[in-house]
């Protein structure tokens, strides 16, 4: 499978210069080839083809002086950025049609020079190579210093380089793995209830508090916003202030990641087979506890568990969310009626006394069990009155 492995770089002044003037031929090449393939559209043209418009907007315009400093880049930089555009536009065609699932995608739209996030890639073909003195040699760039924290498994297929909102540079790499990871197998299997008061809830009673990194670092995020907001727009001071606050929110943002991973690989760990339950995030984030739902940060754990269960030879599945896990008794299979949030136990007519969440988890592992059973039991249990 390929991994994707991310690690902080630290180019000197020079480097960054030539970085920023590559981000910005990648952005023109690729707004160039939107604008062309839009004006297409409004004449009646027909669709414009990824060898024409690459040699369009690269080619031959290199040869003219408005786009004369192209050169100055990488070529294999203004192609990435050009696949980038036409993968947009083929999940655009394909989510209009029905042949892509999930939520609709809008049309590609251009891309500018006030974004936060900023990135380029090289490909092979460009020959960007880590050195054996740890640095990364990128074409037209020079040697990048790099902070190692792991060794790549293998070499890399491809490499981007990030500029984020706080200022800081990454280089983030993509490997594909030969190696057989698979863990021991075990015994243990889990269904895992996910909250906002405890994030996680296991089928074995295991409750995980919510450690609310976002709420934490309110008052922090508060102070640095009204100084934000005190600038003169246009200032010198209002960019420093704004790379502030984006230095606080990347920090929040890196030690939920950090937290999230380290509980996956704990869960994947020490069980055979996780189950949860699939979550509307984008729907619950519309309600008054969108706050809450975004900062606990239910799809990248989940993300999380399902990539290192395909990685560690474990089974991962998610239950259907219309599924009656709150409202099901895990002991007799009766479905009661709704159950208020602020309810936190119940009694069922069965003479069990449940936990709210421990009851859901335990449903969502035996609905995940039944989902793979081959004698092709029923995920929801018959109805006892």
């Amino acid at each position: 499978m390929q991994l994707r492995y991310n690690y902080r770089v630290y180019p000197t002044p020079g480097q960054q210069q030539a970085l920023a003037r590559a981000f910005g031929c990648a952005r023109v090449v690729f707004n160039d080839g939107l604008r062309l393939r839009q004006q297409a559209r409004e004449n009646g043209d027909k669709y414009l083809l990824d060898g024409d418009l690459s040699k369009r907007v690269i080619t031959q315009a290199k040869d003219t002086p408005e786009r004369a400093w192209l050169g100055e880049v990488s070529s294999v930089v203004l192609q990435q950025a050009l696949a980038d555009l036409n993968v947009a536009y083929r999940n655009f065609f394909a989510s209009i049609t029905g042949r892509r699932k999930g939520r609709k995608l809008a049309a590609p739209r251009f891309r500018s020079r006030k974004d936060n996030r900023q990135a380029i890639r090289f490909t092979r073909n460009s020959r960007f190579k880590v050195l054996d003195n740890g640095r990364l040699r990128l074409p037209k760039i020079g040697d990048v210093p790099v902070r190692w924290s792991r060794s790549l498994p293998s070499e890399a297929t491809s490499v981007t380089v990030i500029r984020d909102a706080a200022g800081r540079y990454f280089a983030s790499f993509v490997v594909q793995t030969t190696q057989d990871e698979t863990l021991p197998p075990v015994d243990a299997e889990i269904g895992i209830d996910l909250g906002l008061t405890h994030f996680a809830v296991m089928s074995d009673g295991t409750k995980v508090t919510a450690p609310k990194f976002l709420r934490r670092a309110a008052r922090k995020l508060k102070r640095l916003q009204q100084d934000l907001s005190r600038k003169q727009r246009g200032s010198q001071n209002r960019k420093k202030a704004a790379v502030l606050v984006a230095r606080a929110h990347a920090r929040v943002a890196d030690t939920r990641r950090d937290w999230q991973h380290k509980l996956s690989t704990k869960v994947v760990r020490d069980n055979q087979a996780i189950y949860v339950e699939d979550l509307c995030v984008v729907g619950l984030s519309r309600t008054r506890l969108a706050k809450s739902v975004h900062d606990a940060g239910w799809a990248s754990f989940t993300g999380m568990l399902e990539y290192k269960a395909a990685r560690y030879g474990r089974t991962f599945a998610r239950v259907d969310r219309f599924f009656p896990s709150t409202r099901m008794c895990s002991d007799c299979g009766r479905i009661n009626k709704k159950i208020p949030l602020d309810v936190r136990a119940w009694d069922c007519p069965c003479g069990s006394h449940h936990d709210r969440d421990v009851n859901a988890a335990k449903n969502i592992k035996a609905a995940g069990q039944a989902d793979f059973n081959d004698r092709g039991a029923q995920v929801r249990p018959a109805f006892v009155p």
